[in-house]
């Protein structure tokens, strides 16, 4: 496998693997300053080149930002060395209540809240407050719109959702003036909505596009195939994250973002396809974790795949499944017990 790809036309390299920076932000979770610092550190120690990390405002209100600036400062880590995405749409505002109004229960003791600004001087403003937030000497040269599905997802009506997708549009033309600035290199999208992605894309040509839980080992249909495909002919730089399902298909509770019950029959069938899964890994001595990364890779439009490993150690791993082969009877397994679509074309 190379080591790197090209990210669409930008003359920007992509590693093969991007480390997301959510846990930096205290997703869920806070860890010490030390355990962040040693996630940092462990980027480089894993990586053969360049590292890229992708990050956003709204990562505990600024921050992951924070700690990232902060960080490749003690490791006295040169600009050139690192590539840094930022979404773009969450403003850090001062904490007035009890806890931050976004995304209640999911960051754990922030000091600051965060306010949606998507639009044409909005994003320009998130921008320039993300550059503050890493401390002057590091910036990001690829950007986004954080979450455009969900911003169109709130909209209480036919004349909101086209508001809304104005806000996008004008969003995205502040982006690709900066690219014609040469303040950043490269514009693209992330959403767990491939369709939002494939509107978008009708009227907005990204350099990168980021599918979040939709092209995995339990999600890959033939019209996200086959969109892929279409962005692959035209030389866009396709990033795959959630490759788990929230951690589902390697055993954990969750699935994309909601806890599920086995006894619940709406949730029947998501058990039923993890059991024949683990079934078919145990026979051929392969872990759910290795089958995920080497399902989100098949399609060979993929450049590079995100993953959040909230410990250093999951990091050599992950680059050492890179290496791995599968076997084939592994996959024509998956196929005949049905865990993945029998005339999927890359295995």
């Amino acid at each position: 496998m190379e080591k790197t790809k090209q990210l669409g036309n930008s003359g920007l390299q992509c590693p093969r693997i991007i480390y997301g920076t959510s846990y930096l932000g205290n997703l869920y979770r806070e860890l010490t300053k030390e355990e962040k610092f040693s996630i940092i550190k462990e980027w480089f120690r894993v990586s053969d080149g360049r590292v890229m990390i992708d990050s956003a405002g709204k990562y505990g209100a600024g921050l992951a930002l924070e700690v990232i600036g902060e960080g490749l400062g003690k490791l006295n880590v040169a600009p050139d060395d690192i590539l840094i995405s930022n979404k773009l749409g969450w403003f850090r505002v001062p904490l007035t209540t009890k806890e931050p109004t976004f995304e209640p229960g999911a960051w754990a003791n922030l000091k600051h809240d965060a306010v949606q600004k998507i639009s044409y001087s909005g994003i320009l403003e998130c921008w320039e407050q993300g550059c503050e937030l890493l401390g002057g000497r590091y910036k990001p040269l690829i950007v986004s719109v954080h979450d455009p599905d969900e911003y169109l997802e709130a909209a209480t009506d036919a004349a909101d959702r086209e508001a809304r997708l104005n806000d996008i549009l004008g969003a995205y033309k502040a982006l690709f003036e900066l690219k014609e600035k040469g303040e950043v290199k490269a514009v693209g999208i992330g959403s767990k909505d491939w369709l939002v992605i494939k509107e978008l894309y009708e009227k907005v040509k990204f350099d990168w596009v980021m599918f979040a839980n939709k092209f995995t080992l339990f999600h890959h249909p033939k019209p996200v195939v086959d969109f892929i495909g279409q962005l692959g002919k035209d030389s866009v730089c396709i990033i795959n994250s959630a490759i788990f399902n929230a951690g589902f298909i390697t055993g954990g509770e969750y699935f994309d973002y909601r806890i599920v019950n086995r006894s619940d029959p709406e949730d029947k069938h998501l058990f039923d396809w993890r059991d024949k899964l683990f079934a078919i890994c145990e026979k051929h001595n392969v872990t759910p974790g290795e089958a995920c990364l080497k399902f989100s890779f098949s399609a060979p439009q993929v450049c590079s795949v995100a993953l959040n490993p909230s410990k250093p150690k999951r990091m050599a791993g992950n680059k050492e499944i890179l290496k791995m082969e599968l076997p084939a009877e592994f996959w024509q397994d998956l196929k005949n017990e049905s865990v993945i679509d029998s005339n999927y074309k890359y295995l």
